[in-house]
């Protein structure tokens, strides 16, 4: 890609997300999704690719499947990957869908019986540009449902952080209350939900692929102890990429666990020999303390 310039790139890209996005489909495609209940869901997914602070080339890849209903962890998968697609708006997905493709791949391969039935997917669907963000991306590749499940808003189609968009967010009363993303065509692109009755800021749902918006909004809330669905908040628990990572760049000289590591504010890696010491909440679901250089650039991250 690095022969080509941004203008010939994005046309490139324009046109290859065009092609995909005519195997895009918007409906139920699955007996389990028209039961009220998901009677025959067993197995949801969650991917992310998680940058480390102040590096926007290095990444961890995640994918985890929890049990449904139980949300129980099944299976998990990270690794450490360097990007090689340039960062351009709207075209997020050239950037990060390899990754997220071949955590799903190394899965159907080692232990197929543990493939999802459905992806949650941290970031996008049709709520997006050209209505193909990366849940759409990777949903047609892998041929899995997937939901987009963003934690922010992409002000995209006539959508923005208006006081009417905040007037909306106020009348959510309580978790499972939505109200439509509607683009300035008309069309619902998406929702924004409510997903908790503890947290007043919805997440943003929007349709993957094989799978239709309502049915996508009430599978994300079934998912949802917290703010963030359990799929998405739970990804960085193996911890595989920065344990790694940081074993290798600091000196082993560790005693008993550092009580201090497990924080809210995301997840830290403790010395090695001892448990990995994690602090969840539903806005955090990643860890800042990756790359640090030495003990003290990780207290100091986790703090």
């Amino acid at each position: 890609m690095s022969h080509l310039s941004q203008e010939e790139l994005v046309k490139q890209w324009e046109s290859e997300q065009a092609s995909l996005r005519q195997l895009m489909v918007e409906e139920d495609t699955e007996d389990w999704q028209r039961s009220p209940d998901f009677t025959g869901l067993e197995r949801v997914g969650g991917v992310d690719l998680s940058f480390v602070k102040g590096d926007d080339v290095n990444a961890c890849a995640q994918l985890v499947v929890l049990s449904y209903p139980d949300l129980e962890l099944l299976y998990e998968d990270s690794q450490m990957v360097t990007l090689t697609a340039p960062y351009i708006a709207g075209f997020l997905a050239f950037r990060e869908t390899p990754y997220l493709l071949e955590a799903l791949q190394r899965l159907e391969k080692t232990q197929p019986n543990l493939l999802p039935q459905v992806v949650l997917v941290d970031g996008n669907g049709l709520f997006h540009y050209r209505e193909f963000g990366l849940a759409c991306h990777l949903g047609v590749l892998s041929g899995l449902p997937c939901v987009g499940v963003a934690k922010n808003l992409l002000q995209v189609q006539g959508v923005t952080k208006s006081q009417q968009h905040q007037l909306q967010i106020a009348s959510l009363q309580k978790g499972g209350d939505s109200f439509p993303l509607t683009a300035a065509s008309g069309k619902v692109l998406g929702k924004a939900l409510r997903s908790s009755d503890s947290s007043t800021k919805p997440v943003y749902v929007s349709t993957g692929h094989r799978i239709s918006l309502e049915t996508a909004l009430r599978l994300t809330h079934t998912c949802c102890r917290y703010r963030v669905p359990e799929p998405i908040r739970q990804e960085p628990q193996g911890l595989t990429c920065p344990r790694k990572h940081i074993a290798s760049e600091i000196p082993r000289v560790w005693g008993t666990p550092y009580a201090g590591l497990e924080k809210e504010a995301g997840h830290c890696w403790a010395p090695p020999g001892n448990k990995i010491e994690r602090g969840f909440t539903s806005e955090s679901p990643f860890l800042y303390c990756l790359w640090s250089q030495s003990l003290r650039g990780i207290l100091q991250s986790c703090h």
